[in-house]
This record gives structure tokens, C-alpha cells and sequence, in this order.
């Protein structure tokens, strides 16, 4: 007589198996074509702020009390765009992580199929971050050679937890932002559509990496836990001091050495990073993947 008990195994198969079959649901029901949603056609007004002023890097200094109210929004518009630049980098990373993650498996397990739902998003989304930059006129900015390097590398040799963890990091930072972006009225209305879908869809993304960081984590070493940290958090923190180039400052106009100095030392700012990433942080650390090394480096970045 068949048994409608489920062996152990058929169990395990079926939770691993049920996220990536909520998110398809999910991304079936939900999701944005940018080329239509975003209003591309409208000359951009220049009243409008590119992002947040809260959290522009100058924000709180003695430089930003001088700049007058045009200034502010011309550096906050050079700075969205060099985080949506910042952002194509990475997704263009992430994307040939999963393809390379996914090269071997099964077509017809759902995390496969999740996996290439998530990299046509991304693929909508660099194309919706970099024709968002090319409106707030600015150029495409890139990571310094060296991180770019970097990233060559990263791309091509992590795997598992690693990469997993280090796609949760960049889209946690990313969605923090985006969500009070979204939300300010002083922020120009195409921004705040491209921030409203990034935010909708990501949601969903970041929902895998957890679940993936977590899953390849479960039989995990101590050694390779301690690896695993400190991989992610290098890249994490490359990611992280990359968001705005420093070329923003002269593109609106400032002080190059001035606006650099006074970013640095801008403690608003840091303190605004530390209180977003709280719950990445504690994400982590119920991962085991908050080491001494590793938390060296998210101290530097401002993370924690």
C-alpha cells in the first residue's frame, strides 16, 4: 500500500525547493518593465534632487552649509548616478556568478529557473540604472582599475556561500537608500520610479541570497566559515567605497580635495551607513560569518 508519509529526504528536497517556487510565484505576479514604467521622455527638472540630501556624503559638513540649494542638487544627482553606476558593476558580477552557479544543475529544479528570472531582473535593471544616470546627467562612472580587477577575480573564482552572501550585502546597502529615495517627494519622480522597482524586485532577490547563504552554510566548518567572512567582507568593502566616485565632486561643480576631506570625516553619514546595514549585520552574525577580520573591515567601510 502507498504512504502519504514523506521520506526524510523528499522532505528536505521540498523545503529546499519551496522559496525558489515562491519567488517565481512571485516574480509572475509582480514585476515592472522599466522602458514602459519610467518615465524617460520628460526633460529632467532641475529642481528635483537625484537622491535624498540625508544622504549625500557632504550632508551635515561645513562644506554643504555653503553650497547654495542648486549646488546641493547637482551633487546629489552626480551622486544617485554613481551609485546606479556602482550598481551596474556589480550586477554585471552577480550575473555571471549565478550563470556559473547554475552552469551544471537540473533546467527543471525551480531554483534554476529562479536563478534565470533573477538575472534577466538584473539585466532590466542595469539598463533602467544606466539610462537613469545618462538622464541626471552624468557619465558612467566606474570603480578605480585596481577594484575593477578586483571584481575580474572575485567573478570568476568565488562560489557558493560566498558569492551568495556578497550579492545580499550589495543589494541590503542598495535597498536601504533606495527606500527613503523613494519615498522624498524632493526627489525627482523617475528616480523614485526606478528606486520603487529595484526595491519591489530586489526584495525578492536578496529573500535567495539569505536562503542560499544559509543553505550552503549548513554543514560549513569552522575553517570555512573564517574563509568564507573574510572573502565577503573584502568584497563587501570594496563595494561599499565604491558607491560614489570621486569624480562626482567635480562634476558638480566643488572642490575636489575639499569635498574628499569633508566626506571623509563626515561622521552624519557614517553613522546613517551603520544604522542602515544593522540588519544585515545581524543577518551575518546569525550566519557566523562576523570574524575578527571580518569585522575589522566593515568597521573601516562604516557597516558596523
Amino acid at each position: 500500500m502507498a504512504s502519504s508519509t514523506v521520506r526524510p529526504q523528499d522532505h528536505d528536497r521540498f523545503d529546499e525547493h519551496d522559496v525558489p517556487r515562491r519567488l517565481l510565484d512571485s516574480s509572475a505576479k509582480l514585476s515592472y518593465d522599466p522602458a514602459t514604467e519610467v518615465d524617460w521622455d520628460t526633460p529632467l527638472d532641475k529642481e528635483f534632487h537625484g537622491a535624498s540630501p540625508e544622504w549625500s556624503t557632504l550632508y551635515g559638513t561645513s562644506y554643504w552649509n555653503e553650497l547654495t540649494e542648486a549646488q546641493r542638487k547637482e551633487l546629489t544627482r552626480q551622486e544617485a548616478a554613481s551609485v546606479a553606476s556602482t550598481g551596474i558593476w556589480f550586477e554585471m558580477i552577480l550575473q555571471q556568478m549565478v550563470l556559473r552557479d547554475i552552469y551544471t544543475t537540473d533546467a527543471t529544479d525551480p531554483r534554476f529557473q529562479w536563478a534565470l528570472t533573477e538575472i534577466a531582473d538584473e539585466c532590466r535593471h542595469s539598463i533602467m540604472f544606466a539610462r537613469g544616470a545618462a538622464k541626471l546627467g552624468a557619465p558612467a562612472y566606474r570603480p578605480r582599475r585596481a577594484v575593477v580587477e578586483l571584481g575580474r577575480a572575485f567573478k570568476t573564482l568565488a562560489f557558493g556561500e560566498a558569492a551568495y552572501a556578497a550579492i545580499l550585502v550589495a543589494e541590503e546597502v542598495l535597498d536601504v537608500m533606495q527606500r527613503d529615495w523613494m519615498r522624498d517627494e524632493r526627489v525627482a519622480p523617475f528616480v523614485r520610479t526606478i528606486n520603487n522597482i529595484h526595491v519591489v524586485e530586489e526584495s525578492r532577490h536578496m529573500k535567495f541570497a539569505r536562503d542560499e547563504t544559509r543553505r550552503r552554510l549548513r554543514n560549513a566548518g569552522p575553517v570555512r566559515r573564517r574563509i568564507n567572512a573574510f572573502v565577503i567582507a573584502v568584497a563587501s568593502y570594496f563595494i561599499v567605497t565604491s558607491m560614489v566616485n570621486r569624480e562626482v565632486y567635480a562634476n558638480a561643480g566643488l572642490d575636489t580635495r575639499r569635498a574628499l576631506a569633508e566626506a571623509g570625516a563626515n561622521e552624519h553619514h557614517k553613522s546613517l551607513m551603520r544604522s542602515s546595514c544593522s540588519g544585515l549585520m545581524d543577518f551575518l552574525a546569525s550566519a557566523r560569518l562576523l570574524t575578527r577580520p571580518a569585522l575589522a573591515l566593515y568597521r573601516r567601510a562604516h557597516l558596523i
